[in-house]
């Protein structure tokens, strides 16, 4: 029976169509090529960007497609649909997290040198903040960047960059003014094949599809034009884009979760033990039933989420309650569904063992769930308020 949406429309249904089939055909027969590559090859980026995926939020100035928030959410629910978080990953990170800076607060020549060819998949973009001695604490950061004539000069290291082995270039954080703390980070566009930069492939648990890189600047010399909005307000800026991004790993957390039930029940009714289908018993008939529920309650506050932010609030609170509530959601689904499969569950030929190892990552990339839950305490416990810091958004 087809149910009205508080969210989507007719064309968003349609929208959804062609991404699941792009998604069934051109994605998921690579699977086993790329999982065991554990590379993503430039000509799929170049392929969506001709079918207008890599540009679906920005403007139609730069190449984009200027369509409204609930497109992105059908399509990086879709996304996840492929089974391959590290796909899912690279993709997310291009257009959502990287180029997202550029488009919110770049230069007009900046988004014509990097947002265009991003949006048309020419190029691939990485997000640097971690580094190997700071990890969650982007205020500890010390890759710095210092002023010489018309070149910044970057010196520093960063780790766990998703696209940083093949990317073409990377939104830097670095200290512009490292007494200043907080106040002393910029954001700045660095062409990752620079002389003074070296990378070096993470050998990761799961995600193998996506390259993830520990990436080293020694004197990096940048146009000073590289500079990503205001000197010195980078830390301001990123606070207010991971929210989108935790918003982003919500939406593909309650997608990918479902889609391991999905794998979980067709198992169970083809799977017989005891002389009859492993879904007759009630012992796993009441656990899919607690599986079930988990999803759909994740994605109806997930969906409130989205709606807040399309109304431009500053949804710091919810968007920090989203990502680690799916994301511990999701780790206990996969592992919950991997057990109905038994030992098969532990063979790298089932799909969802792979979900199991990608899921894993989900409490700690883009914030750890103790980050959450204090970034939450402190909204709900120490009444902490956030205001937005690009153009139209509300305090």
């Amino acid at each position: 029976m087809k149910r009205s949406s508080l969210y989507f429309t007719e064309d968003h249904a349609l929208f959804r169509q062609s991404v699941r089939q792009f998604i069934d055909q051109e994605i998921v027969p690579q699977t086993e090529e790329w999982e065991t590559k554990r590379r993503i090859p430039h000509s799929i980026f170049r392929r969506m960007g001709d079918l207008g995926y890599l540009g679906l939020p920005f403007s139609e100035e730069y190449g984009g497609a200027g369509a409204d928030f609930w497109f992105s959410v059908v399509f990086l629910e879709e996304l996840a649909r492929c089974g391959m978080g590290g796909f899912a990953t690279a993709v997310s990170v291009h257009e959502y997290m990287a180029i997202n800076h550029i488009a919110k607060a770049g230069s007009t020549d900046l988004k014509q040198r990097y947002l265009v060819p991003a949006i048309k998949g020419e190029k691939i973009a990485a997000l640097g903040i971690t580094e190997p001695d700071t990890g969650s604490d982007v205020s500890a950061i010390r890759t710095s960047a210092r002023l010489d004539g018309d070149e910044y000069v970057i010196s520093g290291a960063k780790t766990f960059i998703s696209n940083g082995t093949y990317g073409d270039f990377i939104t830097l954080a670095v200290k512009t003014k490292p007494e200043a703390g907080t106040n002393g980070i910029s954001l700045m566009v660095v062409d990752l094949e620079s002389a003074g930069i070296s990378r070096t492939k993470l050998n990761k648990m799961g995600w193998h599809s996506s390259d993830t890189a520990e990436i080293r600047f020694d004197e990096v010399r940048v146009p000073a034009t590289n500079l990503i909005g205001m000197q010195h307000m980078g830390f301001y800026y990123l606070m207010e884009s991971l929210q989108l991004e935790r918003l982003v790993a919500a939406v593909m957390a309650v997608s990918g979760a479902e889609l391991a039930l999905e794998w979980t029940l067709n198992y169970l009714h083809e799977r017989e033990a005891f002389g009859r289908k492993i879904g007759m018993f009630q012992a796993i008939r009441h656990k899919i039933a607690d599986v079930a529920t988990e999803i759909e309650v994740a994605r109806q506050f997930v969906y409130h989420t989205c709606w807040l932010f399309t109304q431009g609030e500053v949804v710091v609170k919810e968007c920090s309650m989203a990502k680690l509530h799916t994301s511990e959601m999701q780790k206990r689904v996969v592992d919950t569904c991997l057990q109905f499969f038994g030992g098969y569950g532990y063979i790298e030929d089932y799909p969802i063992c792979r979900a199991y190892r990608d899921a894993r990552v989900g409490t700690i990339a883009g914030g750890t769930s103790e980050i959450m839950r204090e970034i939450i305490a402190k909204v709900v416990m120490d009444a902490v308020t956030y205001k937005g810091v690009y153009e139209g958004r509300k305090e």
